[in-house]
């Protein structure tokens, strides 16, 4: 029998966070599962096509985003060009918040109160710039700043460049390469600043592809699960064995845009192993409570609002960046209306934990 054809789409260039889904193909867990997987990093064509856009489209069965793709996509209004289908997360990359937003050290700004006036690095999200206004708001901020928004991949440069003020960044990617050029960052956890994150990455699939072919959903999850937990057993060897499986799988492709650093990448390992699995061993299961926590916050922050994020100019129900911060944001969707049962699934993952060998 031929084996089935999946395609995942990384957020970012290959990473520490997405080190499951590389060693679970390096060590042959998908072929044994019946499996056929690529792996699409976003620099293949200079990210012209977000993850969710290919899940979308059909030219990946999964991708990589954090929890407010999905949020999105469930709040989107149906009238407002964008629109994508009604993603789910079928399971969490990590179980704790790994993501900060950071300044340099050398910049002064200290605290989150302080980027008032200041200029943010933006990945052009819905709920983005808005997150980070209520963190400096929290913080006894005005959140008044501008949110610039250059090119996808060089996001974290324009920070070390010092061309922008702040961005939102990985601790256990970009903070670990910060550490090791000797780039001191002030971070700011948005749960220190009482903004309830929810599960970021997650990997999400086609409402459809979830409910016609489950079988290879849960076999390309339980392979993914068995790397993972491996992964978390065996830093050190995990560390050697992404490295090596990254190079074979983007062979014949652009170059990244950074060379993988092999220091970063062990020490990278290191501090991720932590945060893989859940209480019980588990990789990818996810709590009801922390989806319902943050979509409650964004409900009471004003966040959850009709009026989506355009570059065109004048679309129906639709505003910039700045007006979103602004207030133009359109009518407030109800809590009630906003199903989060239906935006993640742990039914096609693993009961439980594999023997990790």
């Amino acid at each position: 029998m031929a084996p089935n054809k999946v395609g995942v789409a990384l957020d970012w260039t290959p990473n520490t966070n997405h080190a499951g889904f590389y060693i679970a193909k390096h060590k042959g867990f998908y072929e044994e599962a019946g499996l056929e997987v690529t792996i699409v990093s976003p620099h293949v064509d200079e990210y012209k096509a977000t993850p969710a856009s290919r899940v979308a489209d059909g030219s990946c069965t999964f991708c990589v985003t954090p929890s407010e793709s999905v949020i999105s996509a469930h709040t989107w209004p149906a009238d407002t060009p964008g629109a994508k289908p009604k993603f789910v997360a079928v399971a969490t990359l990590l179980q704790d918040s790994t993501s900060a937003i950071v300044t340099l050290a050398s910049s002064g700004i200290s605290r989150p109160a302080e980027l008032d006036g200041k200029t943010y690095a933006s990945y052009g999200a819905r709920f983005e710039g808005r997150i980070v206004q209520q963190l400096i708001r929290n913080d006894g901020g005005k959140g008044d700043f501008k949110e610039s928004t250059p090119p996808m991949l060089g996001i974290w440069d324009t920070l070390l460049k010092a061309e922008a003020d702040a961005t939102w960044v990985f601790m256990g990617w970009e903070g670990i390469e910060a550490k090791r050029k000797g780039v001191e960052l002030n971070a700011f956890g948005l749960e220190e600043f009482k903004v309830p994150y929810g599960y970021s990455p997650l990997l999400i699939a086609h409402p459809d592809t979830v409910k016609d072919k489950p079988e290879v959903v849960r076999s390309f999850l339980a392979a993914t699960a068995r790397a993972y937990e491996w992964a978390a057993a065996h830093p050190a060897e995990a560390a050697e064995m992404f490295l090596t499986a990254v190079a074979a799988e983007h062979v014949g492709q652009p170059d990244l845009p950074q060379p993988l650093d092999p220091e970063v990448v062990k020490e990278s390992q290191a501090y991720l192993a932590s945060h893989y699995l859940d209480g019980q061993g588990r990789w990818g299961h996810m709590q009801p409570a922390v989806w319902d926590r943050f979509v409650d916050w964004l409900s009471e922050s004003g966040l959850l609002t009709r009026k989506v994020q355009s570059r065109a100019a004048g679309a129906p129900g639709t505003t910039s960046l700045d007006g979103l911060r602004a207030g133009d944001v359109g009518e407030p969707i109800p809590r009630a209306d906003v199903d989060v049962g239906a935006m993640f699934t742990n039914d096609l993952l693993p009961p439980s934990k594999y023997s990790a060998k």
